[in-house]
C-alpha cells in the first residue's frame, strides 16, 4: 500500500486554520500535521524534512535556497496571501515544484483600521491614560492631548492601504500629503492628496504612516538622517514592513525625542525576542503584527489552503498558483 503523503502546516500561531475550515478529508488522505510555534533553522528542518507538501501562514518561517535544497521529497509549497518575502521562489521554480497561494481576504482594510488604531492610541495617549485610571488617579498634565484636525498627515506609499488611511485622515480634517518613489502630482491629486518631496513630508507632518512594499529603493528608507528631520511632536507609524525602517536608528531617535513617538505593528524578528531592547524603548507603542489578524482573513486563508490541498490530492490544477 502506498504511503499517504506527508502534509506539514506551519505558522498557525493563532490556532485558527482548523477552526475556519473542514480539514477532515485531507486528514483522512494524508499524514497531516499542524505546527503552531515559530520555527526556524534546524528546528524547522526537522519538522519539514520528509514533507511532500508544506503549507505556511504568510512568511512566518524562512525558506531559503539552502533549506529547500535539503527537502528532496517536496512536491508543493503553499502559503497564504499573495506575497512571501522569506521564500526563495526561484529555487522552487527551477526544481519544477509548484507554488500556490490563497486569497488574502480583506487584509488591506484591516491593516488600514489598525493603522488608525495605532495613530489614535499614540496621539491620544490611550495606554498611559488607562494606566492612570488603573492606578486610582484621574487626569494629569499628560491628559492635555493634541488634536489631529488641522494637522498634517504624511502618507508614504499611496496604494490601497495608504489610500484608505488618507481618506480617514481627510475625514478628520487633516492636511494629507504623500510621497512614494513613483508618485506623481497627478496621481496624488486623483487621490485627493498633495504630492511633496520626502524630506518635506518628514519635516512638516504630525503623523507619518508607512505603506510601501520593501524593495531596493525602499529598504532602510527611514534611517538616522531622515528620522532627524521629523518634528519633535510627530508620530511615526509602520504597519507595512519592518525593513522600511532601520530599527536601531529608530530606537536611538526615540531616546533623543525626534520623532516624539513611534507605533509599530511589524518587526525585524517575529515574534519579538524576550530580550529585545524594543520592549524597553521609550515612547514606543507596539502591537504584535495584528494588521491581518481578523476572522474574515483567516477564514479565507483556511478555505484557500483546504481547496489547494484537495486539488493537489485529486491531481487537479491548483486554484491559485503563485504568479
Amino acid at each position: 500500500m502506498q504511503a499517504k503523503p506527508r502534509i506539514v502546516v506551519l505558522g498557525d500561531y493563532e490556532h485558527c486554520l482548523q477552526r475556519f475550515a473542514d480539514w477532515s478529508s485531507i486528514a483522512e488522505r494524508s499524514q497531516l500535521s499542524f505546527h503552531h510555534e515559530p520555527l526556524s533553522g534546524e528546528d524547522l528542518y526537522e519538522v519539514v524534512k520528509d514533507a511532500e507538501v508544506i503549507a505556511l501562514v504568510r512568511d512566518r518561517s524562512p525558506f531559503n535556497s539552502e533549506l529547500i535544497a535539503r527537502l528532496p521529497k517536496l512536491q508543493l509549497f503553499l502559503f497564504t496571501g499573495a506575497r512571501n518575502n522569506l521564500l526563495d521562489h526561484q529555487v522552487l521554480i527551477n526544481r519544477g515544484i509548484p507554488i500556490a497561494c490563497t486569497s488574502g481576504g480583506p487584509s488591506k482594510e484591516t491593516t488600514a483600521e489598525l493603522t488608525w488604531a495605532l495613530i489614535l492610541a499614540a496621539t491620544k495617549n490611550i495606554v498611559d491614560q488607562t494606566q492612570l485610571l488603573q492606578q486610582g488617579q484621574w487626569r494629569n498634565s499628560d491628559s492635555v492631548l493634541p488634536m489631529l484636525s488641522g494637522q498634517r498627515l504624511g502618507i508614504i506609499g499611496l496604494g490601497a492601504i495608504g489610500g484608505i488611511v488618507a481618506k480617514v485622515g481627510a475625514a478628520f480634517g487633516m492636511d494629507v500629503v504623500c510621497w512614494s518613489p513613483n508618485m506623481t502630482p497627478e496621481r496624488a491629486k486623483a487621490a485627493h492628496c498633495e504630492f511633496v518631496p520626502l524630506d518635506t513630508l518628514l519635516q512638516t507632518s504630525k503623523v507619518v504612516s508607512l505603506h510601501l512594499v520593501v524593495g531596493p529603493n525602499t529598504k532602510d528608507l527611514i534611517n538616522k538622517e531622515r528620522l532627524q528631520l521629523m518634528r519633535a511632536d510627530s508620530v511615526l507609524v509602520n504597519t507595512a514592513r519592518s525593513a522600511l525602517i532601520v530599527t536601531a536608528d529608530l530606537m536611538e531617535a526615540l531616546k533623543m525625542g525626534r520623532p516624539g513617538k513611534a507605533a509599530l505593528d511589524v518587526f525585524d524578528i517575529e515574534p519579538i525576542p524576550q530580550d529585545s531592547p524594543l520592549r524597553h524603548t521609550p515612547n514606543l507603542l507596539m502591537s504584535p503584527h495584528l494588521g491581518f489578524i481578523a476572522e474574515p482573513i483567516f477564514s479565507s486563508f483556511a478555505k484557500g489552503m483546504v481547496d489547494s490541498l484537495t486539488a493537489w490530492l485529486d491531481g487537479k490544477p491548483i486554484p491559485l498558483p503563485f504568479k
